[in-house]
C-alpha cells in the first residue's frame, strides 16, 4: 500500500461516469445539471471514464471505445469544450466532491498524436508495424515503456490534469512498470499532495497469462506500494462463481478474509457488484430482496463503494462501449432512498479503523464484522432474500438496525434475519 494512503477512504462512494451514455445529448453540462441528484446518493468523489478524444483508425461500432485515446492532453469534441468540462469539475468541486478521470497509458489509438510524433515510443510487431500484446484490441496499439523520453510526456500530463482534477482511474495499471508509477506518484504529489491514485487491477488469470508472454503484469502486492486503491478483482469472479452455485458462500467469504492478511494494514479496495466491463448487478441477481442484500453488503464492505450510473434505477443492461448507447432512468426502479441510507453506514468510524472479519452464517447469510476498542459493527445480509437465524456471541437484547430503523432480537446467541439486510452496533453506542 502507498504509505501515505488515508483509511478514511473506506468511508467514501465513488460514483463512475460514462458521458456519452449519462443522457442523450452526451455532454459534459448534461452530467453537471445531474450533480445534486448525484451528490444526493451519498457520493463523494465522481470518477469520469476517459474524457479525451477517440480515434478513427479501426475504431470499434460507429464512436469507438473511449479507451482508445487520440490525443493525452485534449477534450473529446463530442461531449464539449475544455470550457465545458472545467464547469463540470469545478460545479462537482462546489459540491463539496471530488472528481476523478481516467488515465489510459498502456496504449492509444493508432492514429494518436503520440504515434505519428513519436513511433519509437510504442510497442512494434516483428514487421516492424504498431501493434498490441492482448491480441483482441484491435482499436489499440502498445506504448513501450523502455523510452525515458515517454515517462517524462505521461508525467507531465498527469501534473497537467492534476492542477483541475482530484486524482486519477489508471486503466490496466498493472501492465505499466511499477517504477513508473512510483514516480508518476511523487511528480504529481508536488502538485496535488491529496492525490488520489485507483487502480484497475486485473483478474489472477489475466496476470498469469501475462507473464507467461513474458510481459510486465504486477500483482495487487506491487500495485498497492504506489496506488490507494484497487479493485476487487482478486474476489470477484469468485462471487460470480457462488451465484452460479459452482463453490458455497464460505469459499468466496475466506478469499474475502485473506484480503485481511494479504495486503498491508491500511490497504482500500474498491467494491463493486458492476462496473463498466462487468455485467449489471441487476443481471446478475434477478431476486429483489437477494438484490437488496447483496447492495447493503457493497456498502457494509471494507473499502471504497462504486456506484456504476444507472445501477441506483437497477438497469439491466450494460450500455456498449462503442456505441449510442443511454442508460435508461425510467426502469421502474428506484434504489436511490437505500443507498442514500446505506452511504450514512459507510461513514461509521468502525468502517475505516476497525478490524475486518467476514464468515458464513448458514442458510445462504453473511455474517460481516467490524471491531475495535470494545465495539462492534455487524452486519447480516442474507444473499438469497430468504429469511432465517444465525447463531452470534452477543449479549441477549434489543438492537436497532441501521439500514431501516427496525428493532434486531437477539436471544440466547442467535437472531433472526426476516430475508431483509439488517446493521447494528453493539458497544459504547449502544450501551450493551
Amino acid at each position: 500500500m502507498a504509505r501515505d494512503t488515508n483509511k478514511a477512504l473506506r468511508n467514501q462512494v465513488m460514483y463512475s461516469v460514462f458521458v456519452r451514455q449519462y443522457s442523450k445529448e452526451g455532454t459534459f453540462r448534461k452530467v453537471q445539471e445531474d450533480l445534486p441528484r448525484i451528490k444526493a446518493l451519498g457520493v463523494d468523489i465522481i470518477w469520469l471514464m476517459p474524457i479525451h478524444p477517440i480515434g478513427m483508425k479501426n475504431r470499434k461500432g460507429a464512436l469507438g471505445s473511449p479507451y482508445a485515446i487520440r490525443d493525452y492532453r485534449a477534450v473529446n469534441p463530442e461531449f464539449g469544450t475544455m470550457e465545458d468540462f472545467v464547469a463540470l469539475v469545478n460545479a462537482i468541486h462546489a459540491l463539496g466532491m471530488k472528481c476523478i478521470i481516467d488515465v489510459v497509458y498502456n496504449h492509444t489509438s493508432p492514429d494518436s498524436v503520440l504515434s505519428a510524433e513519436h513511433p519509437e515510443w510504442f510497442y512494434h510487431k516483428p514487421d516492424g508495424s504498431f501493434g498490441n500484446r492482448i491480441g483482441d484490441w484491435t482499436d489499440i496499439i502498445d506504448l513501450d515503456y523502455s523510452h525515458r523520453a515517454l515517462w517524462d510526456y505521461q508525467i507531465e500530463t498527469l501534473k497537467m490534469w492534476a492542477e483541475l482534477v482530484n486524482g486519477f482511474r489508471c486503466d490496466v495499471a498493472p501492465l505499466i512498470p511499477l517504477e513508473f508509477w512510483l514516480e508518476a506518484r511523487a511528480a504529481v504529489k508536488r502538485v496535488r499532495p491529496d492525490c488520489i491514485w485507483l487502480s484497475e487491477s486485473v483478474e489472477p488469470e489475466f496476470t498469469l497469462d501475462n507473464r507467461a508472454r513474458k510481459m510486465t503484469s504486477l500483482s495487487d502486492s506491487e500495485i498497492f506500494q504506489a496506488f490507494d486503491l484497487s479493485y476487487e478483482y482478486d474476489v470477484y469472479h469468485d462471487w460470480v462463481r457462488y451465484l452460479t452455485d459452482e463453490i458455497p458462500l464460505s469459499q468466496y467469504l475466506e478469499k474475502i478474509n485473506q484480503q485481511e492478511y494479504l495486503y498491508p494494514e491500511n490497504y482500500v479496495k474498491l467494491r463493486f457488484l458492476e462496473n463498466h466491463d462487468r455485467p449489471r448487478a441487476r443481471f446478475c441477481v434477478p431476486d429483489d430482496m437477494a438484490r437488496e442484500n447483496w447492495t447493503a453488503f457493497l456498502f457494509f464492505q471494507k473499502g471504497m463503494t462504486l456506484i456504476y450510473n444507472g445501477q441506483e434505477t437497477e438497469n439491466i443492461h450494460r450500455p456498449s462501449l462503442f456505441d449510442k448507447d443511454d442508460i435508461h432512468w425510467d426502469t421502474g426502479h428506484d434504489i436511490s432512498e437505500q443507498l442514500r441510507s446505506l452511504a450514512q453506514i459507510k461513514r461509521h468510524p468502525l468502517a475505516a479503523e476497525g478490524s475486518y472479519r467476514v464468515r458464513d452464517g448458514g442458510n445462504g447469510i453473511i455474517i460481516a464484522e467490524y471491531s475495535a476498542e470494545g465495539r462492534r459493527l455487524i452486519g447480516l445480509f442474507s444473499t438469497r432474500g430468504k429469511p432465517g437465524v444465525v447463531r452470534l456471541n452477543i449479549p441477549d437484547g434489543i438492537y436497532r438496525d441501521l439500514v431501516n430503523g427496525s428493532e434486531v432480537h437477539a436471544e440466547s446467541g442467535l437472531v433472526c434475519v426476516e430475508g431483509r439486510p439488517l446493521v447494528f452496533l453493539i458497544g459504547q453506542e449502544t450501551g450493551k
